[in-house]
């Protein structure tokens, strides 16, 4: 059996990277959240919760809940997502566990419970945004939102928060006080704010406009690695009158500099135009995300769209 060394480089990555986004949560969950009695929004706010009220270890409630929710999962999301997933909640209950047995009783920024709230929310929403860029999550409403996004083009982060804001309401069951449930609060939009910018950052696309004697070539290598197609467009120069060539191409923002050291390499003289792109669907990107009419429901037929 051949083994497709690019496929076990990506899925490496993918673990790398899933291993670090939960490191990172778990610092922001049980170093600056947990300790200064601030709620943070999912499962783990569920399980932070449930330990303010009964004492049972958040870890097992973390886990338990997402037992139940990531065999709910297999089926909408499939085995790639779940199989990371489980990998991740796997390692944060670990790491939560760690954390909570060798902590010492740390309790930073007792006395500043707004800076605590922030400095958390950062820590776990680049967590978060980190896991779900590399097709993995920490699960809860991260697994809801997934599924949300898969099939309608949503903000993740908004998925979270509209999730989120009944289990960071509930913490006043337990402390009674308006001023911590306004600190989860406070988490939750900074939370949102930093997963939507991480998973941007990690899927932005970019277009890019080669003008070249020697497109063919340039072409040709973009096509072996990063593995990107190019159309080919006629032009000529207004000032010369000259015919030209030029490359369309588009491709991930993470391939930009492999791009640009190819054109380096073969014309170093070439006329490169480098843009960025809010979205790119098709092959090799993004699925389109659009809603299907239902059987009861009749497109709209094109002789009405002409007149529109």
């Amino acid at each position: 059996m051949k083994i497709n060394k690019k496929k076990l480089t990506t899925e490496l990555r993918d673990y790398l990277m899933i291993t670090i986004a939960m490191v990172c949560y778990c610092i922001g969950w049980t170093v600056f959240l947990l300790p200064n009695n601030i709620t943070t929004g999912g499962v783990p706010g569920i399980s932070s919760v449930i330990y303010w009220g009964f004492g049972i270890p958040v870890q097992t409630t973390y886990f338990i809940i997402n037992a139940i929710l990531l065999l709910i999962a297999l089926k909408i999301l499939g085995w790639r997502f779940c199989v990371k997933t489980i990998y991740a909640v796997l390692l944060l209950t670990t790491l939560t566990a760690f954390a909570r047995s060798n902590s010492g009783g740390l309790h930073l920024l007792a006395d500043q419970p707004f800076m605590a709230s922030l400095i958390g929310a950062i820590f776990c929403g680049c967590g978060v945004g980190m896991g779900l860029a590399f097709n993995g999550s920490t699960g809860g409403t991260d697994i809801i939102a997934a599924i949300v996004h898969k099939y309608r083009d949503i903000s993740l982060g908004r998925v979270i928060m509209m999730c989120d804001i009944v289990i960071i309401s509930s913490s006043y069951l337990v402390f009674h006080n308006f001023e911590q449930v306004i600190y989860g609060y406070v988490v939750l939009i900074v939370t949102a704010y930093c997963v939507d910018q991480v998973v941007n950052i990690m899927h932005r696309s970019v277009q890019f406009f080669i003008i070249s004697d020697k497109y063919q070539e340039i072409a040709s290598r973009i096509a072996v690695f990063p593995h990107r197609g190019a159309t080919v467009i006629e032009a000529h120069g207004f000032y010369t009158g000259h015919e030209v060539k030029m490359l369309f191409i588009m491709a991930k923002r993470r391939e930009s500099n492999t791009i640009f050291r190819i054109i380096n390499e073969i014309d170093p003289k070439a006329f490169v135009t480098e843009t960025n792109v809010i979205g790119v669907y098709g092959e090799g990107f993004d699925k389109f995300k659009v809603r299907m009419p239902k059987k009861h429901e009749h497109p709209i037929p094109a002789e009405k769209l002409a007149q529109l």
